[in-house]
């Protein structure tokens, strides 16, 4: 808000114009691949890291710190808003989110408590610690969709197909309109905490969406995630969007008012480009698979992904999804220094 990182690469692309070097950060840049984070999160579990504001804050820093990224993203994790919610739900080592009974009623939704502002306090001083420390680099802010969280709350936990979700849309429209008005509220209030604390962009993660058709995103997600980034449209940040298995909701998903529109490793930059207009911003999207391959299969892979995203009118280097855990931090490093001097050649 005080205008420190406005001109930073990162916003500067997502607003649309072309800095002289690439911007790039990584979707799960702070997590397992780094040997700094596995150590500090010694017995300490998932959700009780990302609601300690120190460790939340030491954690998002340590990515920015290490790869020299052009934006720290901030530790949390999509269910937390859940849990500040009051709901049952913890995250199981090798499984992910699991919650202690799912949500599939009309009295199970009517059960669901408001998120209060005062719960928000752990993630809003987080924040708040962590911009301090970055300066004139940009936090950005994240939460999971409506759509995606109504997933793990339907399924009571991870899902390949989140066919009873999918059941629930049909089948008890009432019902599933009630819980995905209550997950945009609790979304949008976990998106405008972040900013109201310093971060200069918001992420909005469908990581399931693409398990839909167009036609039932539009009628039956797509108001509800438009609700959700309506919480952080006073405050004029940009909203970046991303989803997994989404080439063919790409235009849908952009026009609930998002600015720039994240590509999973799926579909080549050049293709989005053209499906959305050039005039988009784009984020992506190098295959996360490729990131154990030789170096010079994987630096041909990223200079290819930076060309392609030369097509739309601004570009974000990023993965196609996030980082899995076994990669080599320095592998990283490097695709940050690679990307800052091929933009810097092609200035």
């Amino acid at each position: 808000m005080d205008g420190r990182t406005a001109d930073s690469p990162i916003i500067r692309a997502y607003r649309g114009d072309r800095p002289d070097t690439v911007p790039v950060w990584f979707m799960r840049q702070a997590g397992r691949s780094l040997p700094e984070y596995r150590a500090l999160r010694v017995g300490t579990k998932m959700l009780d890291a990302c609601l300690n504001p120190e460790m939340s804050s030491e954690i998002s820093l340590q990515p920015v710190r290490r790869h020299g990224v052009d934006a720290g993203i901030f530790f949390s994790d999509i269910v937390v808003p859940l849990k500040l919610a009051g709901v049952d739900v913890d995250i199981v080592p090798g499984r992910g989110p699991v919650l202690g009974a799912p949500i599939r009623s009309a009295a199970d939704v009517a059960a669901l408590r408001e998120l209060a502002p005062d719960a928000l306090a752990p993630i809003s001083e987080g924040v708040a610690r962590t911009v301090a420390q970055l300066g004139t680099t940009p936090l950005i802010g994240f939460a999971g969709a409506p759509f995606t969280l109504a997933a793990y709350l339907v399924e009571g936990g991870p899902s390949k197909d989140h066919l009873r979700a999918r059941t629930l849309m049909h089948a008890d429209p009432l019902v599933w309109d009630a819980l995905l008005t209550w997950a945009a509220g609790v979304t949008g209030a976990f998106l405008r905490a972040q900013v109201l604390a310093g971060a200069s962009a918001v992420q909005l993660f469908d990581s399931w969406v693409g398990s839909l058709s167009v036609a039932d995103y539009e009628s039956r997600v797509a108001p509800f995630s438009r609700q959700a980034i309506a919480h952080v449209a006073d405050l004029a940040v940009p909203v970046v969007h991303f989803g997994v298995g989404t080439g063919e909701l790409l235009r849908s998903m952009h026009a609930i008012g998002a600015d720039v529109m994240g590509v999973d490793d799926r579909l080549p930059l050049d293709t989005a480009s053209a499906r959305l207009g050039a005039a988009v911003p784009l984020q992506g999207n190098i295959n996360p698979a490729m990131l154990a391959a030789p170096w010079p299969v994987l630096e041909a892979h990223v200079l290819d992904v930076i060309a392609r995203g030369r097509t739309a009118t601004s570009h974000v280097l990023n993965l196609g999804h996030g980082v899995p855990p076994e990669t080599d931090p320095d592998v990283l490093t490097r695709i940050v220094q690679l990307a800052h001097r091929d933009g810097a050649a092609h200035a």
